[in-house]
């Protein structure tokens, strides 16, 4: 209202209209259809051609076989240790670990850098900027993988999938490496992975370009026609063990979250659980960075929960308990988070989050410049007060805590709505149902909900299932449940009925 009159939609600022058209769009398509974004698949064929200038393709090849030296440098010395073991020459196995060590990161690094070639095609701005090179890079990867899928379902299963890899199990009987005898005295023997060969004869069948042209006169614009295929599989473990999370909602799978073990019970690769995240609660990293191990110990599930299942214990108690029996700086090493804001506080707007509350209040005792520059650091705890306001409000800036009395009580009166906060306990206004509930969500996903799956009785009781789950196990051990025929015959081999 400008003077008790009301403005029309055009009077007011561009800006302005265009934020409320908006809000209005997005209002009704939730209402009418359920969604505000619709996304459509099309299918398209496009042609990448680099006859005349092959620079992309001749550096993404320098970099892989670069790579492959890396590799059989590795392979070599791999082979060198275990000769310099069975001598037991230990500075000979001191320098083959270590040129190992360096093999191994120069063919990992070269590995990351191919990996980047993708990206930098798909990134807007970049010199060799082109959408459909990363298109068909993409489409040709995932069909791959699917091929992979379909073949070793008939093998083994399937556990994780990725663009440009599979992780399975498969029988410990099935063919895995072959040693052949050769007549060349520089290579008397060779070992042929049979898993590797029988997945890389698809890609041979099915992705090999027959019509390659490699340009071998510029200015005569003469070709050499060959058959070209670039892409082979390589196949790594066999590995001890692979601990997959469950997710909280019904039907559905927590991609690229994994740890897997070497089979010397070392941890070979461990991807997209918090403890490799920065910010995360400690208490969650610190407890994951022990539970995994505890997978590998005891020799049947039931025992195995029981040792994960102590791990989660100790760490509930500790909440339960208030933490009574440690400090306040180890507390807050335990449950503060930590957050980064890449923007300044003037670009989040009316956005609301903890890391902004945050920012915000650390604006207000330490002054404006904290927050003019953006990469603003934010660690901070969650209060129990006000009782009614949402957990972005009740963020408290964890350098509160270490500044003078008297300041620090004045905030704390302010932010958290107490006439006094003298003698305060920082446990009487921890909010310890929030981090109950975080530390309860990382159980329900390791522990709980995968051992529910595999008929395990829940090894945490303090831990409840989801609702959806706990109403899959009530009507599986109905007593009135129907069976099915196929339940009450049993399967005999045949030769034996015969």
């Amino acid at each position: 209202n400008n003077n008790n009159n009301t403005l029309s939609i055009h009077e007011l600022p561009q800006e302005t209209q265009l934020s409320i058209e908006r809000k209005r769009l997005a209002d009704y398509c939730r209402k009418a259809y359920k969604k505000v974004n619709h996304t459509r698949e099309e299918t398209r064929e496009t042609t990448v051609c680099q006859c005349e200038n092959s620079f992309y393709v001749d550096t993404v090849r320098a970099f892989r076989d670069r790579r492959y030296e890396y590799k059989d440098f590795h392979k070599k010395w791999k082979k060198n240790l275990a000769t310099a073991s069975k001598k037991d020459d230990l500075n000979e196995v001191k320098r083959c670990n270590n040129l190992i060590v360096i093999y191994d990161s120069l063919q990992l690094a070269h590995k990351c850098i191919l990996n980047s070639f993708y990206g930098y095609v798909m990134r807007r701005g970049a010199r060799w900027h082109r959408m459909e090179m990363g298109g068909i890079v993409c489409t040709t990867g995932s069909t791959i993988i699917k091929r992979t899928r379909e073949l070793i379902e008939q093998i083994g299963r399937p556990l994780e999938l990725d663009t440009d890899g599979i992780w399975c199990v498969l029988p410990a009987t099935f063919p895995e490496n072959y040693e052949l005898t050769t007549r060349d005295p520089s290579r008397p023997k060779v070992v042929i992975s049979y898993p590797c060969s029988l997945l890389n004869l698809i890609i041979k069948d099915h992705y090999t370009n027959d019509q390659y042209h490699e340009l071998i006169d510029k200015e005569k614009h003469q070709y050499e026609i060959r058959s070209e295929n670039s892409i082979f599989f390589e196949i790594d473990g066999p590995y001890l063990a692979m601990i997959l999370p469950a997710s909280k909602e019904e039907g559905k799978r927590i991609k690229k979250r994994y740890c897997v073990f070497n089979m010397d019970g070392s941890i070979a690769e461990l991807k997209g659980f918090e403890v490799k995240r920065n910010g995360e609660l400690q208490l969650i990293k610190i407890f994951q960075a022990s539970v995994f191990e505890a997978f590998l110990k005891g020799t049947t599930l039931e025992e195995c929960y029981n040792h994960v299942a102590t791990i989660a214990d100790y760490w509930l108690d500790m909440l339960y308990s208030h933490a009574k029996d440690i400090t306040d700086k180890e507390l807050f090493e335990l449950i503060s988070e930590r957050r980064t804001m890449s923007r300044m506080l003037s670009d989040y707007g009316e956005q609301k989050s903890t890391s902004i509350s945050t920012a915000k209040r650390l604006a207000e005792f330490l002054g404006e410049d904290v927050i003019k520059d953006k990469g603003l650091c934010c660690r901070f705890v969650i209060a129990n007060v006000p009782r009614d306001a949402p957990i972005t409000e009740r963020a408290i800036p964890l350098a509160i805590f270490q500044s003078e009395q008297s300041i620090r009580n004045h905030y704390l009166r302010k932010w958290l709505h107490l006439s006094s906060v003298d003698n305060l306990d920082i446990r009487e206004i921890l909010d310890w149902n929030y981090y109950v509930d975080r530390f309860n969500s990382c159980i329900q996903k390791i522990i709980t909900i995968p051992a529910a799956l595999q008929n395990i009785r829940n090894p945490v009781p303090r831990v409840s299932h989801p609702d959806w789950l706990h109403k899959r196990l009530v009507e599986k051990n109905s007593l009135y449940k129907q069976k099915r025929i196929t339940d009450v015959f049993n399967s005999i081999d045949k030769q034996t009925h015969i």
